[in-house]
């Protein structure tokens, strides 16, 4: 690993949500992805040596490489000109002070007004200190309703619209609303069985749906992702662009990139890049919309 941006970034990442947090189905560290081809020509544009993507796409081996495909030309020109790709995935979603974090502070609108814990379980570090865990469970001090729930996402993801699924027919809205569960992305299969007045995930299955509903459950959906294209450190100047793609990942990137710069900065010395410069991609769309 010769580019110095490459070995920065590693350390940075490590340093905001530490692989080992990442579930053990889950594909970390280095991974190449299918990037549109607008994300992609934006890095290549911008001369970027890193892209640091938050979802992996790719879980299965490619046995080969060719043109006949956007996936594989997508790697192949990243290969070209030597774009390395870094993904947080799942460690980022677990950390304290990650993306389901970011999610339970927007619903709690203020620390004073309830507790954020681990939905499933603490994950703890080789030193014995709790670093995080698999999902979120917020609890409120005092119960809201369900529109004013709707309301928080919606203004905290900045978004017009969201998938509700209610669990009563009548007056759903009005619900008191004390405690809702939380996962990142895709969280069916974390959320089934869990014991909260409403799920709070990016995308379920049908049957999913309609299994919590059925037990008495609100389901609140919004689609996710995120790639972050990390430019250039051959210049004077160094380049970090950052985008997201999909809606429960998307609002935290403004975060990340925070964080990013400051370990990027701290570890200035170390790493002999003096000047790095953080920009959120302006070419990365969801590709799908609503009409």
């Amino acid at each position: 690993m010769s580019n110095p941006i490459l070995k920065a970034v590693c350390r940075a990442m490590e340093r905001i949500a530490p692989l080992r947090l990442a579930e053990s189905w889950d594909n970390e560290r280095f991974r190449i992805l299918s990037l549109t081809t607008a994300v992609l020509n934006e890095a290549i544009a911008n001369d970027a040596s890193v892209i640091v993507s938050y979802h992996p796409p790719i879980f299965r081996g490619l046995k080969a490489l060719t043109l006949k495909t956007p996936l594989q030309l997508s790697l192949l020109q990243c290969a070209a000109h030597g774009i390395s790709i870094y993904s947080p995935h799942s460690a980022l979603d677990s950390v304290w002070g990650g993306i389901n974090d970011w999610l339970a502070n927007g619903i709690l609108h203020g620390k004073e007004n309830g507790s954020i814990s681990s939905l499933v379980g603490d994950k703890v570090s080789p030193n014995g200190a709790v670093e995080g865990g698999e999902g979120r469970l917020v609890t409120l001090h005092s119960a809201i309703s369900m529109s004013t729930l709707e309301s928080r996402i919606k203004e905290h993801l900045k978004l017009s619209q969201i998938q509700v699924g209610y669990a009563t027919s009548s007056d759903a809205q009005s619900t008191p609303i004390r405690t809702v569960a939380i996962c990142a992305g895709s969280g069916g299969s974390m959320l089934a069985g869990k014991e909260a007045d409403v799920y709070f995930t990016g995308e379920m299955s049908h049957h999913e749906v309609l299994a919590a509903v059925a037990t008495g459950t609100h389901v609140i959906l919004c689609e996710l992702s995120c790639h972050l294209i990390l430019a250039s450190w051959s210049s004077s100047r160094q380049f970090i662009s950052i985008g997201g793609h999909d809606n429960t990942e998307r609002g935290y990137l403004p975060d990340l990139a925070s964080k990013l710069r400051h370990e990027l900065e701290r570890d200035a010395d170390q790493s002999g890049i003096a000047s790095v410069e953080v920009m959120l991609s302006q070419k990365d769309r969801h590709p799908l919309r609503i009409v």
